[in-house]
């Protein structure tokens, strides 16, 4: 039995057919892959800078701003924006002021991050967002309480994300 021109040609566009069928399914299946990728990435990414702004918070309340110093790149020229005065340049320049600014008058302080915590990287990047709160107890008992912004700007170098830029600030009301 030899089959007809039109059954050749039948089975010929079923294959081809199929062939198209087969490079869909292949990359709906890539595509499934790549998203849940970025997910998994996305889920891991939060939980890193979740951690880090924890231990942000908890070595800032601890009174010694050296403390915090883990956390930061210390290229000269990096800029860090904070609520008083208004910019450092450089880790030295930052640990100084914030000495003499804050902790020299202060008692105690707690800087808390709010649940809010967004995270964007790319790739060795990262930018985070959080509200936060800063409760300080002045040496001559003054109680200050400052909801804050913040925006830290984080570069991963070899296996640590460090601060490359920072940005707080208080509401005027």
């Amino acid at each position: 039995f030899m089959p007809g021109p039109h059954e050749a040609g039948s089975r010929v566009s079923n294959l081809g057919h199929h062939w198209v069928l087969y490079v869909v399914l292949a990359f709906a299946g890539g595509l499934l892959t790549f998203v849940g990728a970025m997910a998994q990435q996305k889920a891991t990414d939060d939980a890193t800078f979740r951690k880090l702004t924890d231990a942000y918070c908890v070595a800032w309340s601890s009174g010694t701003p050296v403390n915090a110093s883990k956390f930061y790149a210390k290229d000269d020229g990096l800029v860090f924006y904070d609520v008083a005065p208004f910019s450092y340049t450089g880790w030295k320049d930052y640990l100084a002021g914030v000495q003499k600014e804050f902790f020299d008058t202060a008692a105690s302080v707690t800087l808390t991050a709010g649940k809010e915590l967004k995270t964007t990287r790319r790739g060795t990047i990262a930018w985070t967002t959080v509200p936060m709160h800063l409760s300080e107890k002045t040496k001559d008992g003054k109680d200050v309480q400052l909801n804050l912004r913040y925006t830290g700007i984080w570069e991963k170098r070899g296996n640590t994300w460090l601060l490359v830029h920072e940005h707080i600030s208080a509401p005027l009301s």
